[in-house]
């Protein structure tokens, strides 16, 4: 049997999913288009199903593609769950009466959220409800998972609606049941309710904002140090690097081999950031260095996206997306890449227009650092001070922004607008949060660790075989000249392909100074997007588009590059 669920957006419908199915989840695309959805399996004593999360819907007149998704799941389904925000019963309801009404499948109607009700003076009457409809009707706090167990034995109970003649306009009869099965009582506003109000209302929703974005941030570099030097360095050093090290003594200082997989030692021992072999800088990189803050900037967004900001932060950034040829929502891509890019560009898929996926696929590949790119900047430019971290991120905005400017100047098209659908603020679930955060680093570990071991293996070789050095004599004149760095940054150029947090950690062991530092990191930061990044690009914007972007990165690396170098010169660095 193939269940569907359906409702509006933010209704809590993909909380009741994973009641439903547990760990046995996984995403796809729809046929022919870049829209995604999540499946799993269902087995609750005799009922065994396969489970759709299906794109939140307003309508059965769809308006993008995503809902346009959601109806043809929906005639492929052999019964439809309708979530409905138990708050918001009028509204939710059009979307109900219209499933009746076009499709008329076996039908359970979902009052979710079902605890806030009693918090908002909401009263519904269930049974009233349930013989006005025609179909089950369960009350659910998916959350807490209240209802979910009623929800499962309401799908054997499952049935077609005696309302599929409705013929009066759809508003009317759900005025009608309004009136029959809800009461309202008058409650005064919480803290919360408050709250939710000065969040997006100036000038008390930028300082929140600002204070906001300051503490995720915070958050994520306290976590993320605190596992690096608490818990992952002293693992690798009393664990790891004496297995390395009798590994080392074995196939002897200077072999090939010992090159390849430890490659070189600093005084007889390994430093993990520049020795550069591939069960060492290759293991420790994204283990070590790069893991703890993916994992803590994925907690501080889940924690965000659950308590329910990220919409409200998309309509403060709206006009400053706007100037840039796109809307609010486009927050969450760019969001998403300061952790990795990866996430950041699947995300593209939220807007409609190829003008707008370029843009924002553009920007996003150019100017926005993931959090391993971030890290490594961080590890080397923290010891001069943080100053020149700020040089580095501040020329990467600056980057971001008039290239914004330019693209929606030139780009042919329009960038329609987009409807934010803002949720009452919520207390996040830790299970749910523990799912999507796994989830989340789950795909980072099957990307970074291998594209981490083949980026240093491909370095290694090319460099063994003197490949790297052909290339630095033909890019020598912007390298030397323009950017005034050393032949041997190829080496990072070429890698940076492969993993920038890798080219980046590579400019240490060059002994470049402060200024070639600064200057090859935003480089780095500007060059080119990572491999994974690069097809999940390629997939989403089409390869011509694609073309596009390479050719302004290049240039704009190439610009970049030289105006910073001068900058830093004149002011003596």
């Amino acid at each position: 049997m193939k269940v569907v669920l359906t409702g509006n957006p933010n209704v809590g419908k993909s909380v009741v999913f994973n009641r439903l199915t547990g760990a046995r989840v996984i995403a796809s695309n729809y046929p022919g288009t870049t829209v995604s959805f999540a499946k799993g399996k269902m087995h609750f004593f005799n009922i065994k199903a396969e489970v759709i999360d299906t794109p939140g819907s307003y309508s059965l007149e769809p308006s993008t593609k995503a809902e346009q998704v959601a109806i043809d799941l929906i005639d492929e389904a052999d019964l439809v769950i309708d979530v409905i925000d138990a708050t918001n019963l009028e509204r939710n309801l059009y979307l109900t009466l219209e499933l009746i009404r076009k499709k008329n499948k076996p039908l359970i109607v979902v009052l979710n959220m079902w605890d806030e009700t009693k918090h908002k003076g909401v009263d519904i009457d269930i049974k009233k409800l349930e013989d006005f409809l025609g179909v089950p009707v369960v009350a659910t706090c998916a959350l807490s998972g209240e209802g979910i167990k009623d929800l499962v034995f309401a799908i054997n109970k499952a049935k077609k609606s005696h309302l599929k003649d409705l013929k009066e306009p759809l508003w009317i009869e759900i005025g009608k049941i309004i009136e029959k099965v809800q009461k309202l009582t008058h409650r005064h506003h919480s803290f919360l309710n408050v709250l939710e109000e000065i969040s997006i209302r100036p000038p008390f929703c930028f300082f929140i904002a600002a204070g906001i974005i300051f503490l995720s941030f915070s958050l994520v570099r306290f976590v993320g140090e605190s596992l690096i030097n608490y818990l992952f360095d002293p693992l690798f050093n009393n664990f790891y690097t004496p297995v390395v090290m009798q590994l080392s003594s074995i196939l002897g200082e200077g072999t090939f081999l010992h090159n390849l997989l430890i490659g070189n030692l600093l005084e007889g021992s390994i430093d993990y950031g520049v020795s550069f072999g591939v069960i060492t800088t290759g293991v420790y990189v994204p283990l070590a260095m790069v893991f703890p803050y993916i994992f803590s900037f994925y907690l501080v967004l889940g924690f965000l996206e659950d308590w329910g900001y990220l919409p409200r932060l998309a309509i403060l950034g709206d006009r400053v997306f706007h100037k840039l040829g796109l809307h609010g929502y486009a927050i969450v891509p760019m969001i998403l890449g300061l952790g990795c890019n990866v996430p950041g560009a699947l995300a593209t898929r939220l807007f409609e227009e190829r003008r707008e996926k370029f843009i924002a696929a553009t920007l996003l590949a150019v100017a926005v650092p993931c959090m391993a790119q971030t890290a490594m900047i961080i590890n080397l430019l923290g010891r001069y001070g943080g100053q020149y971290i700020f040089i580095v991120f501040f020329s990467l905005f600056l980057v971001w922004f008039s290239l914004g400017k330019l693209m929606n100047f030139f780009a042919k098209g329009e960038s329609p607008e987009i409807l934010i659908e803002v949720p009452p603020y919520r207390r996040p679930h830790f299970t749910s949060a523990a799912k999507k955060i796994w989830l989340r680093i789950s795909s980072f570990f099957k990307e970074a660790i291998p594209l981490v071991l083949l980026g240093i293996l491909v370095v290694n070789l090319l460099n063994f075989f003197g490949i790297i050095d052909f290339f630095a004599n033909i890019f020598s004149p912007v390298i030397t000249k323009i950017w005034q760095l050393p032949k041997e940054a190829i080496g990072a150029l070429v890698v940076g392909f492969l993993r920038k947090d890798v080219a980046v950690g590579m400019l240490r062991p060059l002994g470049l100074s402060l200024r070639q530092l600064i200057v090859g990191a935003t480089i780095l930061g500007v060059y080119f997007p990572c491999m994974a990044t690069f097809i999940v690009l390629v997939k989403e914007i089409g390869i011509k588009d694609m073309i596009k972007s390479i050719l302004i990165m290049l240039f704009t690396a190439t610009i970049v590059g030289g105006l910073l170098n001068y900058i830093l010169k004149l002011f003596g660095i």
